[in-house]
């Protein structure tokens, strides 16, 4: 059974750091790329980071440059984010994607920065 599940969310003041997890279970995930997106209320689910399978290569959301960093650990099969110098618009539901021919999401894990 093919599982993905994140953890780390939570509220945090306006330039503090969270750092998200992404453990996966049921798949070979070392051959699966992993992308982290966000949803904030009332908007489109948008991609935040991504990373390939082997983790040389990754690539950002202009929004987060310089402040998020994704990385993975394939032995511990789980990917992270992250996230530093966080902002009020940071705010929201942030998932997890493995993707190779299929794609699998997980349940989502909530972040809120206050202002």
């Amino acid at each position: 059974q093919v599982q993905l599940v994140e953890s780390g969310g939570g509220l945090v003041q306006t330039g503090g750091s969270l750092r998200l997890s992404c453990a996966a279970s049921g798949f070979t995930f070392s051959r699966y790329a992993m992308s982290w997106y966000r949803q904030a209320p009332g908007k489109e689910r948008e991609l935040v980071a991504h990373i390939t399978s082997a983790g040389g290569s990754t690539n950002y959301a202009d929004s987060v440059k310089g402040r998020f960093t994704i990385s993975r650990d394939n032995a511990q099969n789980t990917a992270y984010l992250q996230m530093n110098s966080l902002k009020p618009e940071d705010t929201a539901v942030y998932y997890c994607k493995a993707k190779r021919f299929y794609d699998y999401w997980g349940q989502g894990t909530q972040v809120i920065v206050s202002s």
